[in-house]
């Protein structure tokens, strides 16, 4: 029987954009599926006092500069040569992941992430514009008017409010996180892990 990883999602996060091919290819390799979860990186950090890394080890001498040679190496041996860090980051990414949420209702949420993620993390467009991000829908293969006003629902706002805390009481405090069922990985680091736990 295949197996599920679920995947925890933010486009703020440029560990998002890292694991998010190499966890496509591992998926393939060993028949499983990918089931995406988008969730509010500010508000999760917000739940559980959490921060992003180059904050929260600002004062650690060595632990940033550190983190960018492991980014670094990765982006090396999975052949990421056109990431580049937004000069928008980190951005407020609310819209984007309402966006998500509305794109699961029609099964279109990876086609979405392959949208995004490129304008995102390797032609610095600023996302947190909502005109930018209106009219790179409507040079897209998406219904910009249908899926941006779904972005106003009520509804819609609050599935991204509960995946965040439910997330959250899951164990969940950063992005990306994953599980295969209830087994929690956390980093893209995990994803020789995940591999060899979707192959059991």
């Amino acid at each position: 029987m295949s197996k599920t990883v679920e995947l925890l999602f933010d486009f703020v996060s440029p560990n998002a954009y890292l694991v998010w091919q190499p966890l496509k290819d591992i998926a393939a390799r060993t028949g499983a599926k990918i089931k995406v979860t988008p969730v509010f990186l500010g508000g999760m950090h917000k739940l559980t006092g959490n921060a992003p890394p180059f904050i929260r080890d600002g004062e650690v001498k060595g632990k940033n500069a550190y983190a960018m040679l492991e980014m670094n190496r990765f982006i090396k041996v999975h052949g990421m040569d056109r990431f580049t860090m937004n000069p928008n980051f980190p951005f407020n990414s609310i819209l984007l992941q309402r966006l998500l949420v509305a794109a699961t209702d029609d099964g279109r949420e990876m086609e979405l992430i392959d949208f995004f993620l490129p304008h995102i993390w390797e032609n610095g467009t600023n996302v947190a514009d909502a005109e930018i991000v209106t009219e790179l829908l409507a040079n897209s293969e998406f219904d910009a008017a249908a899926l941006l006003a779904k972005t106003q629902d009520a509804a819609i706002k609050q599935r991204l409010v509960d995946n965040t805390s439910g997330g959250v009481e899951r164990g969940a405090f950063g992005i990306p996180t994953f599980y295969i069922g209830d087994e929690m990985f956390f980093g893209k680091e995990r994803l020789g892990q995940i591999e060899t736990e979707l192959q059991g």
